[in-house]
């Protein structure tokens, strides 16, 4: 009897060591909030169906939110307008436009509570576009991909960051600026 209590209680004691994954509500929002400070212009954030293929680029990080697609894209709208280094551009499939009740009978409230989260600060945009956009982006920038429940077809939202405090209309003034001095030096 002794010699099966004893490996017995040694695989009890490997079973209760093994590191055990948890997948909470708030550890998804944990990542997502040490991710973003990190995270800035040029980046991607991926709010994504629950039929979103796993890339296996580098500089992808995906996180299973288990989670409503609306409710994540609420938190990490509300996460990005609240920073102080990042705003947003927001893309969505233009196939969703297209979508009727009867080959999915929720998509007219589903496209509504999207135009509520994002109103006009969409850009509609065909789905392959979206992913030319993220390939030439991975080959230098990290995207986060936060994979939602969602099971409606070309729901994701897509988001590229852009920097807060620093616009396009500024930095053309300080390229022109820098042009003028260059001609104004023979440079």
């Amino acid at each position: 009897m002794k010699k099966f209590i004893i490996p017995i209680a040694i695989l009890l004691f490997l079973y209760a060591c093994e590191p055990k994954q948890q997948t909470t509500t708030e550890d998804w929002k944990t990542k997502f909030d040490k991710r973003l400070p990190i995270l800035g212009h040029r980046n991607w954030i991926l709010v994504v169906d629950k039929a979103y293929p796993e890339q296996t680029t580098t500089g992808i990080e995906t996180i299973n939110t288990n989670e409503d697609l609306l409710t994540v894209l609420n938190y990490v709208k509300s996460g990005i307008k609240n920073s102080t280094h990042v705003n947003a551009a927001f893309y969505t499939d233009k196939e969703l436009g297209f979508i009727n009740r009867k080959q999915v009978p929720t998509i007219d409230g589903y496209r509504d509570s999207l135009n509520v989260i994002l109103g006009s600060e969409k850009e509609v945009i065909p789905h392959d576009s979206v992913f030319v956009k993220i390939d030439e982006a991975t080959k230098l920038f990290k995207v986060l991909v936060l994979k939602t429940n969602q099971i409606i077809p070309y729901s994701s939202v897509f988001i590229r960051l852009n920097c807060a405090y620093w616009d396009a209309k500024r930095e053309k003034e300080l390229r022109d600026s820098i042009n003028i001095h260059s001609l104004s030096n023979g440079k």
